[in-house]
């Protein structure tokens, strides 16, 4: 069962919030403008970019994007976008929820590919476990590249004199938290994924890997 019908929400409800985020985030990247800062720009008009990614796949490679994955995909971008304007600096747990967003849609593109392949063929077969610990370690590795990033972008801003970068870390603590939250984000789509990307999974195989 898809989290939308335990809630009683309907696809047309799902595509309505979706687009009302997307018209939020261009509203960030004026926000951005108006106050001088690259950072908020530059994420903002990333964010909105990311928002249009699974509409691309659908139509570029027939991709089955159900509303609440597009959903789910917008609302990771949107928080993060959001949270360049200061609640990553004010509220405390803003940047656990966009971490545990942001890793779900790797560990789910982990997912997928995982279960492409093993649906390729009955000579390769992933027992759960496996999977399960596959899609923990691409998200932890994608975590740490993340945290690397975080790092860099920060010493060059600083060496720039710019406060405000695309990207930035509070520490080895906040580091520490990220990764947690990553690992989390990583078990709930190892868990309950099915619901979302078992079709999307299926067409990865027909195009990508049995290429059918």
């Amino acid at each position: 069962m898809k989290l939308r019908d335990a809630l009683g929400v309907s696809e047309r409800t799902q595509r309505r919030v979706t687009r009302a985020m997307q018209l939020s985030l261009v509203g960030i990247v004026f926000v951005g403008v108006d106050r001088g800062n690259p950072g908020i720009v530059v994420n903002g008009a990333v964010a909105l970019g990311v928002t249009y990614v699974p509409a691309l796949l659908e139509r570029d490679y027939n991709l089955p994007m159900d509303s609440g994955l597009v959903l789910w995909m917008t609302l990771a971008a949107f928080l993060h976008a959001v949270g360049t304007l200061g609640p990553y600096r004010n509220v405390a747990w803003w940047d656990h929820v966009t971490h545990a967003l942001s890793s779900s849609l790797v560990a789910g593109a982990g997912y997928a590919f995982t279960r492409a392949v093993d649906e390729h063929s009955d000579d390769i077969e992933f027992p759960p476990r496996f999977s399960f610990a596959l899609i923990l370690l691409v998200v932890l590795a994608f975590g740490v590249l993340w945290e690397v990033m975080e790092f860099a972008l920060t010493q060059v801003g600083n060496a720039l004199g710019q406060s405000g970068s695309v990207l930035t870390q509070y520490g080895l603590a906040d580091t520490i938290k990220d990764l947690v939250y990553n690992t989390l984000g990583g078990v709930i789509v190892a868990t309950w994924g099915t619901a979302y990307l078992a079709d999307v999974a299926s067409a990865i195989r027909e195009r990508f890997v049995s290429g059918e």
